[in-house]
């Protein structure tokens, strides 16, 4: 039996739950989990804000692991490969799109997450396809948002060739905003952070940001009219479209890759005029993961490597966001928790964490909490034995309980 963590109705707590491995399709890998990220769509499943969630429903699609079981037609790895997972665990790979490498076009693509359970177990299986090799040296254990959230940040710079020429816009500094600055920067832009949390200014300034913008100010965002080539959107909120389409130069471009649920109101006449486009993308294919990410080595054009190995060359740290703020409604407030316990510990990023029984379900350094989907106590730091090496002081867990939480 597979031990697991789901959710067993809708908005429900996550809690243990044990189930089968089915027999591995010819083409499939099994994968034994050591460490999975958490992603604001992992919300949504569990909360079924897109109408697809059954349940139990094992979120987790941010998987970092090692092959242990391979199906009798797989070429594209061995047992022991270090692998990571992400959105889709596999595809039809018959049509135009696979065959052009474009797999995430694919009409037929199986979710991790919504085609069976994911990555929030000890076990997931997958299409080899899907499976992302590791570059060696690469620690595995920042690895996981790359293939979500970096991959999904990252593939509009294949699409739309940016590079160190164009000035640039984040709005959302959370989870896929955080890596999208410390990517864009690392090509060289310009970039400017657009956030309504105002705490979080020196953290985004120390993340590569050269300028912070109010997303709610809209005085503030009209002084810099026509000054953006590309603004790549993260939030899952509704924002004045209009007024951040007057910021973007002719010929620019506004692109969501956060999920909003509300209609996008965008005057076309904000279009017209400069021949601005608007665009959005899901993650990417594995192809951009692996082959087309294109890399400054040494402020050149010249390097073609994988997708991670971007993040890997350019030193970019992944700020994990612990389940505390994950799932407190999916709250991007981890950058701060992790200072405090930067202080405490001295170890400034902190992984996923849960508990289990007497144990604690987590590697080395993990964050330990009494609930995964509704926190209400955070323990310590987890050893990676079951035991737990740090335990926060009574102080320490005051500070943690006073944060506030704000979105985006």
């Amino acid at each position: 039996m597979i031990k697991s963590y789901a959710a067993i109705k809708k908005g429900g707590p996550l809690k243990e739950y044990l189930f089968e491995a089915k027999p591995l399709n010819p083409k499939e890998v099994r994968i034994q989990v050591h460490t999975c990220g958490i992603c604001h769509s992992d919300l949504s499943a569990i909360d079924n804000d897109w109408g697809k969630s059954n349940y139990p429903m094992v979120a987790g699609h941010e998987v970092i692991g090692e092959i242990i079981e391979i199906g009798k037609e797989v070429s594209l790895h061995v047992i022991g490969d270090k692998v990571g997972l992400g959105w889709h665990s596999g595809y039809c790979n018959r049509c135009e799109y696979c065959d052009k490498g474009d797999h995430n076009f694919c009409s037929k693509t199986n979710k991790t997450v919504y085609s069976q359970f994911g990555g929030f177990a000890e076990q997931v299986s997958a299409d080899e396809v899907s499976v992302i090799p590791l570059p060696k040296g690469l620690n595995a254990s920042d690895a996981g948002p790359l293939l979500c959230g970096g991959i999904t940040v990252f593939t509009p710079i294949v699409e739309f060739n940016i590079n160190h020429n164009h000035k640039v816009g984040v709005i959302g500094i959370g989870g896929l905003g955080h890596l999208a600055v410390k990517f864009y920067k690392a090509l060289g832009c310009q970039v400017t952070a657009f956030t309504s949390s105002k705490d979080k200014n020196q953290p985004i300034f120390d993340m590569g940001a050269d300028q912070i913008i109010s997303s709610t100010d809209k005085n503030e965002i009209q002084k810099h009219i026509s000054s953006f080539d590309f603004i790549i959107s993260t939030v899952n909120v509704k924002l004045d479209w209009n007024l951040y389409l007057s910021i973007i130069k002719p010929r620019g471009r506004l692109h969501f890759v956060g999920a909003v649920l509300e209609k996008i109101d965008a005057s076309v006449f904000s279009l017209m005029g400069g021949r601005r486009s608007i665009s959005g993308s899901p993650v990417g294919s594995p192809k951009n993961i692996k082959k087309d990410a294109i890399l400054l080595d040494l402020g050149k054009n010249t390097l073609t490597k994988e997708a991670i190995e971007f993040a890997h060359i350019h030193d970019i740290e992944i700020y994990r966001t612990d389940v505390t703020s994950a799932f407190e409604g999916f709250i991007y407030e981890s950058i701060k928790m992790n200072e405090i316990l930067h202080q405490c510990y001295g170890k400034k990023d902190l992984g996923y964490c849960c508990i289990v029984g007497g144990g604690y379900f987590g590697s080395n350094g993990d964050i330990v909490v009494d609930n995964v989907a509704h926190p209400s106590k955070v323990f310590g730091v987890a050893a990676g034995d079951g035991t737990m090496k740090k335990e926060l002081s009574t102080e320490d867990r005051e500070k943690l309980s006073k944060l506030k939480m704000g979105n985006a």
